[in-house]
């Protein structure tokens, strides 16, 4: 079955608005999006230099570098000579700043989860069946076939 571009762009407005409503309702203790995302990617893929988390992300190099600035002073994450080349740093997760990412993923599920109970029961499992897949569908950008990654 192929999705046409405008239904998968409604999903996407869809995602995106469900995810910063959850964010707003659950906030991070200070933490900013680009931080959150930043902290996932060194608990998916461990420690990384700073250009290779801007490209990640993606963001722009200084962005990245001032997020993990704010992070490093908060001890969510710390800086250790790379073992491949002395000159350069990677960024590695504390467990403290582990911990604040489970906390602020916890808190945005509680508020999802009192969302889905304003569903109906059918509805509620429809959506939550929903979660492996969109994991599949998020992991297809790290395994090489996603085209946005081919240019």
């Amino acid at each position: 079955m192929i999705i046409d571009d405008d239904a998968a762009l409604q999903l996407v407005v869809s995602l995106h608005r469900l995810l910063r409503s959850l964010r707003r309702a659950a906030p991070a203790d200070g933490i900013q999006p680009t931080q959150t995302v930043l902290l996932s990617l060194l608990t998916e893929s461990g420690p990384a230099r700073i250009g290779e988390l801007a490209a990640r992300v993606p963001c722009s190099q200084p962005t990245a570098t001032a997020a993990v600035s704010g992070l490093e002073a908060t001890g969510l994450v710390l800086r250790e000579s790379d073992p491949t080349d002395g000159r350069a740093a990677r960024i590695v997760l504390t467990e403290r700043g582990a911990q604040a990412l489970v906390d602020a993923a916890r808190a945005e599920a509680e508020v999802l989860a009192w969302r889905l109970g304003a569903l109906g029961a059918e509805e509620a499992r429809a959506v939550v069946a929903l979660g492996p897949l969109l994991r599949r569908l998020a992991e297809a950008a790290h395994d090489g076939s996603d085209p946005a990654r081919r240019a």
